[in-house]
């Protein structure tokens, strides 16, 4: 049996320990030069900021207002619970606020305390995330405050009710979502170049959200703004609408495996399920994967199982990224996952599942000190070939991934035949 192929590179005496104590320099260097980049900006725009105004009394009454309404939002979330996975928090109904009545410096400074209690209160996770989510809030409060109070002149014109400074604030906010999602999407694809774009930035789900959060922060930075007392009316509805996404979070969060993201066994079956129904009826092609890591106990073994767990993650990023919108994607268990290919023959789910092969052989996962990549072996069955349902349909694969393993694994296989892995490049004309 092969081991795993990795390529060690010795770590200088302490980075382990260094790495365990700080997560970030475990991360690749572009990611740390990008979190450091964007902290320095928005302490330099802090720095040119805070000397350019004095602070007025009015000014941190209503900053103090509307952190205290955050911090409601937040503490209403703590007692509900909101585990991995659920991000829509509806905080930018407070943030936009601070930015379109207040002064620039205000909105850097606002994600702070907020991101503080949401690590203390809610949900601890690496420190780096939380710094990067609060300058990135804040670089983005900042920008949209400057250009607001450039153009509209201010929180009066903002109350006076009338219709430019209101579409005015309405663009500002579309900005502050826009460099917000910006700052943390090129953050995340420099963690994973292999990412595609789209599933770092919008879909149609996080953008109709934006802008629910979006028409929230304009509607209570006018009734703030008209008298802050106001915001006592305004707080229940945020709540409520708070809950209420919370709720469907979940909901989506039951259907997922926490560590991958991908649908968990009983979610991929009921869409497989009705895949497979749908297929029949219409009588076009389908076709099952089972992929399955090679020696993954020897990861966790050798690296631990938090190494195992990156594995895995960075396994189903690879899938997510080299499969269609509508393939159904999830995580079967331990190291195996299954992908349904509707409309897929026989040479396009081999070509599917070939590519897959190469894609998670080339991928690389950094830990301490060395670079870990993986081998899978893929298991592939076609609909009315080699069953009808979806139970025949794994026994399938799982009989063609069984063949693939016992051909000396990192190959893809069909019940019938082996398809040997890709040669190397050149090695025909070496050969020759």
């Amino acid at each position: 049996m092969a081991v795993p192929s990795h390529t060690s590179v010795k770590a200088r005496d302490g980075a382990a320990a260094l790495a365990g104590r700080w997560p970030l320099l475990g991360q690749r260097r572009s990611l740390v030069v990008y979190l450091c980049g964007v902290v320095a900006l928005e302490a330099a725009a802090f720095a040119a900021l805070v000397t350019t105004r004095d602070l007025r009394w009015p000014d941190l009454l209503t900053f103090a207002a509307l952190l205290l309404c955050g911090a409601v939002c937040i503490e209403a979330t703590r007692r509900l619970g909101i585990p991995a996975g659920v991000s829509r928090d509806l905080l930018s109904a407070w943030w936009l606020p601070v930015a379109l009545l207040l002064p620039p410096v205000y909105a850097l400074l606002a994600p702070i305390p907020l991101q503080i209690m949401l690590q203390k209160r809610v949900r601890e996770t690496v420190v780096y995330r939380r710094v990067l989510s609060a300058a990135a809030i804040g670089l983005a409060g900042c920008v949209t405050s400057v250009l607001f109070h450039a153009i509209a002149g201010g929180p009066p014109a903002l109350t006076a009710g009338t219709g430019t400074p209101i579409l005015v604030a309405i663009g500002c906010a579309a900005l502050f979502t826009v460099v917000n999602t910006a700052l943390i999407a090129v953050a995340a694809h420099t963690a994973d170049p292999e990412g595609r774009w789209r599933e770092v930035l919008w879909n149609r789900e996080s953008l109709t959200l934006d802008v629910v959060e979006l028409c929230l922060g304009v509607i209570v930075a006018i009734t703030c703004g008209i008298n802050l007392a106001l915001l006592l009316l305004a707080l229940p509805p945020v709540v409520l609408l708070q809950r209420s996404l919370l709720h469907a979070q979940l909901q989506a969060a039951a259907r997922t495996d926490s560590k991958t993201g991908l649908l968990n066994a009983a979610a991929w079956q009921r869409e497989a399920d009705t895949e497979i129904g749908r297929a029949r009826r219409s009588g076009e092609s389908l076709a099952l994967l089972i992929v399955d890591i090679d020696h993954f106990k020897r990861v966790n073994d050798g690296y631990g199982h938090l190494v195992g767990d990156q594995v895995l993650v960075g396994v189903a990023a690879t899938l997510r990224s080299q499969l269609r919108d509508y393939d159904v994607v999830g995580r079967f268990g331990g190291e195996e996952f299954v992908v349904l290919l509707p409309r897929a023959d026989v040479t396009e789910a081999r070509r599917v599942a070939e590519r897959l092969r190469s894609r998670i052989a080339r991928m690389a996962v950094p830990t301490d000190g060395a670079m870990i990549s993986v081998t899978v072996s893929v298991g592939v069955s076609i609909m009315n070939v080699h069953g009808n349902d979806l139970i025949e349909l794994l026994a399938a694969a799982d009989l063609a991934l069984y063949r693939a393993k016992e051909l000396g694994r990192d190959r893809v296989c069909l019940p019938a035949m082996p398809v040997p892995p890709a040669s190397p490049p050149g090695a025909e004309s070496a050969s020759g």
